[in-house]
């Protein structure tokens, strides 16, 4: 559906009468303009309308309709058609929900198409909108513009996943946690997902910063500090993913270390219960001619020499630390 709609001329803002095809002949009939259109999940019925007004490429409408595409920056013709990934990051499940925003730009025209409820371009509309300046760069100041808002998220959510590979850290390290290996592969499942929504955005904005896109000559400087930004971003993920494979590591090692530890323990007291049982199997046989039977003391002193025996292995094993 269509979220939002105006026509930009010296970055003034009017709103559209009519529908998208008197807006586009309007901006056309003044001159020095451009439209922006703001459409969320449309069908492919509601992107016609748009894709029939533009000309834009059948392959760039597919993708806009069906999302599901990797961060690029492709050209059809007169149009830019650029794919940035969003990120918003849930704290209470530690979830980074991931969403889609398409670009076609223009020389009098911007439309973007959002997928996924993340970063909603209401409050880029209205930096923009506050700052008549940018937006009379045109089309290309709106690519700024989402692109800086989207990279500053990437910032916010890599804050929040450094947060939760601390608590991980500390889980790890305190023996009385519960298992947290499902915990790390989960948290590592996600690091991962967001490399795969911000790593290849880094050699689109490199594009863009180093003038290979005619179409951003004005506002090359803005998307270098984009670009700087993101390559931040880029090298905290990296190192979250590192860091993950050591906490993942270290807590293997002490999973296995208490395992052994467990394991002596239990040898060590089936040395011990062996000695008790070894000496009753032997007395359980009944032969006449041993002494004990004879005397009164026979029992107390076996079972005396059990008990003495048992303490002295209880004391070696825990002075070698095995209890």
């Amino acid at each position: 559906m269509i979220v939002d709609k105006a026509i930009y001329a010296d970055g003034i803002r009017t709103d559209i009468d009519g529908d998208i095809s008197d807006a586009f002949d309007a901006a056309r009939a003044r001159g020095h303009c451009f439209v922006w259109i703001g459409l969320f999940e449309p069908s492919a019925e509601e992107f016609e309308l748009v894709r029939d007004e533009l000309k834009l490429h059948p392959l760039a409408a597919e993708d806009a309709v069906s999302a599901h595409q990797r961060p690029k920056l492709e050209r059809y013709d007169d149009t830019l058609f650029v794919v940035v990934k969003t990120l918003s990051y849930t704290e209470a499940t530690s979830d980074i929900d991931v969403g889609e925003i398409m670009l076609f730009i223009g020389h009098d025209f911007v439309v973007t198409v959002r997928h996924g409820a993340g970063n909603p371009l209401g409050p880029v509309r209205k930096r923009l909108e506050s700052t008549p300046e940018m937006l009379d760069h045109g089309p290309t100041a709106v690519l700024y513009a989402v692109c800086d808002e989207i990279v500053d998220r990437y910032g916010i959510v890599a804050h929040e996943v450094e947060r939760d590979i601390i608590d991980l850290e500390r889980a790890v390290f305190d023996p009385q946690a519960d298992d947290v290996t499902e915990d790390i592969y989960r948290l590592k499942r996600e690091v991962l997902e967001f490399r795969s929504a911000e790593d290849p955005l880094v050699p689109v904005m490199q594009e863009i910063s180093r003038g290979r896109v005619t179409e951003c000559h004005g506002v090359q400087e803005y998307f270098r500090d984009v670009l700087d930004h993101l390559l931040r971003v880029d090298a905290q993920v990296d190192a979250h993913n590192e860091l993950l494979n050591s906490v993942l590591n270290a807590h293997l090692a002490l999973l296995g270390q208490r395992q052994n530890d467990d394991m002596r323990k239990i040898s060590a007291w089936a040395a011990i219960v062996a000695v008790p049982t070894a000496i009753a199997g032997i007395y359980g046989m009944n032969f006449d001619h041993m002494w004990e039977l004879h005397t009164r003391w026979g029992y107390p002193i076996a079972l005396a020499v059990m008990a003495i025996i048992c303490l002295v292995l209880f004391r070696i094993l825990r002075r070698n630390r095995w209890l």
